[in-house]
């Protein structure tokens, strides 16, 4: 085994290792906990859980799928605007949009108080802080996944395929379930199962809208019970979800293949909507659109406008800097170390070609499917472990313990981030790896180069664009996350997430805003690069890629 291979298989081991520490504490339950468990709140939080799988999936699907295949197969007012614009959700954490929604529609809020005002004090309108109000957030916020993956299906499936449907006798809608939508299912399941991943994960939304799930639960034990063995066990729960939803993204697949006849061709040819239809799509589309983003936004612009107007504090001085500036140290940490270890994965994986070495990168991308409360007890534990040790060791050698420097320290978090976002470095390097071609590398190498020197003066400047992009998008999560920040971050070290949650906690919404409007701009830097790759995409193929890049291809084979 050589050193590439040896070093891939190091670096698959340490972000495999917290997943592996929690599916341990699961073999080896503790029936007391689970009985104590049951008996109390285990029985709301798996149904709500399910109750969010089932109704953000169908919400999802409906809104992603429905916005896609209307821009593509229509022409209408704004369309080629809207094509782009309705991306624009994704740069939306869900929870800042749960705060803006409960500031906004909650029975204290300007929506109701209006109604109260036009309507009397009996006029009705739904709980936001309710199951069917996490589920339209989640909703509004994830259906981009889906919108994106069957957006890119639709453009590529070959007119000819769609038009033989027609002059068969199928109408466009028949044509479109019988045809269309059948060939973009692998790319919708994908979408799908990234948006299941995204509602496990999620700690924020079902907080602030009071809908406790299995996360919610993991942090309420371990934050307020502090009872670590119980919120691991319910973690490795909350991984038997994640796992059961990526099982049944395969089993939806099945063995199905779809191809396209005539290959990349010009596409479905949009039919004009005229007089009220055209609008009624414009009018869809805007309020999707408004709702999801605009809306929103705007509102976040205004609170933050008046708390910086007021000078209050946290607002643009130095207490908002240090958030700011600690998110960027985590951010850019994280980002940097995981595309580096990418690299060395990536390219161990190309210099081997074993089998096993290419199983390892594949186990090392798994962090991405693992809500972050699970990753994050499963760095605490090891390092709580390790960090004992060395404090054992210290105090034998030097007569002094130097504390805890993992788990008292952002390593510990950057660890976290580091697994949970390792696939979207890796996906993002391999892509551009991929592109390089063997010869060049081959040239190289029988001039004397050895591999080292063949990475650092061939690949790493033709990969460069894939680095970058997979730095950006770690950077991106990063700044978002919640989960496991809450959990692991260091005694006072409060990141833009911490204080949107610290703020909408005590029902501060203008505080929040502005640290939200900061996370909401860092999240438009993917969307602007999903739209650029896009772009170049359309001129010379596909470039879209994500972490689940297999699933993507709609013509992938199932």
């Amino acid at each position: 085994m050589g050193v590439w291979s040896a070093l891939s298989l190091l670096i698959a081991s340490l972000v495999v290792l917290p997943i592996v520490v929690v599916v341990l504490a699961l073999l080896s339950p503790t029936p007391e906990v689970w009985r104590h468990l049951w008996a109390t709140r285990l029985p709301e939080m798996l149904s709500n859980t399910g109750v969010l799988l089932v109704g953000v999936g169908l919400g999802t699907l409906v809104l992603g799928t429905g916005l896609a295949w209307l821009v593509v197969s229509y022409r209408f007012p704004g369309r080629t605007l809207f094509d782009w614009l309705l991306i624009l959700p994704l740069a939306m954490p869900s929870y800042v949009l749960a705060f803006v929604f409960m500031a906004t529609l909650d029975f204290a809020g300007p929506v109701q108080t209006a109604l109260r005002a036009w309507f009397g004090s009996s006029a009705w309108f739904p709980e936001i802080r309710s199951g069917g109000g996490v589920v339209v957030v989640m909703s509004l916020v994830f259906y981009p996944y889906v919108y994106l993956l069957a957006r890119a299906a639709f453009h590529e499936q070959a007119a000819a395929t769609f038009e033989v449907a027609r002059t068969l006798g199928h109408g466009r809608w028949e044509a479109f379930c019988r045809v269309a939508l059948p060939m973009a299912r692998p790319s919708i399941v994908a979408g799908l199962s990234l948006v299941l991943m995204e509602v496990l994960t999620d700690l924020g939304t079902v907080r602030f809208l009071n809908f406790p799930t299995l996360t919610d639960g993991i942090f309420r034990i371990w934050h307020g019970m502090m009872e670590r063995e119980v919120a691991t066990e319910l973690a490795g729960l909350l991984l038997l979800f994640a796992l059961a939803a990526i099982l049944l993204e395969r089993r939806l697949r099945g063995r199905a293949r779809y191809y396209q006849a005539g290959g990349r061709g010009q596409g479905i040819t949009p039919m004009r909507l005229s007089g009220w239809r055209g609008w009624a799509a414009t009018i869809m589309c805007t309020l999707v659109l408004s709702v999801a983003f605009l809306l929103p936004v705007g509102q976040l612009l205004v609170w933050a406008a008046g708390e910086v107007t007021r000078r209050t504090p946290g607002a643009l001085d130095a207490l908002y800097w240090d958030f700011t500036r600690n998110s960027l140290v985590l951010s850019g940490a994280a980002a940097g170390i995981a595309v580096i270890l990418a690299v060395v994965l990536a390219n161990g994986v190309r210099l081997s070609g074993q089998r096993l070495t290419r199983l390892a990168a594949r186990w090392a991308t798994m962090g991405y499917v693992v809500p972050g409360a699970v990753i994050a007890l499963g760095v605490l534990i090891p390092l709580s472990a390790l960090d004992h040790v060395l404090n054992d060791l210290a105090g034998r050698w030097w007569e002094g313990a130097p504390g805890l420097l993992l788990t008292g320290s952002i390593i510990g978090l950057i660890y976290a981030y580091v697994v949970r976002f390792m696939a979207v470095a890796y996906f993002s390097v391999e892509a551009s790896l991929e592109k390089v071609t063997p010869s060049m590398e081959g040239a190289a190498r029988t001039l004397g180069a050895s591999p080292g020197r063949v990475l650092w003066r061939i690949h790493l400047p033709l990969i460069r664009a894939g680095m970058f992009t997979g730095a950006v998008l770690v950077f991106v999560d990063v700044m978002k996350e919640l989960p496991a920040t809450l959990l692991l971050r260091p005694f006072g070290y409060d990141t833009l997430a911490v204080r949107v949650w610290q703020d909408v906690s005590e029902s501060l919404w203008d505080s929040a805003a502005l640290p939200a409007l900061t996370i909401v701009v860092a999240g438009l830097l993917p969307v602007v690069l999903l739209i650029r790759a896009a772009t170049l995409g359309s001129r010379s193929g596909p470039l879209l890629h994500h972490p689940n890049r297999e699933a993507s291809n709609p013509l992938h084979e199932g």
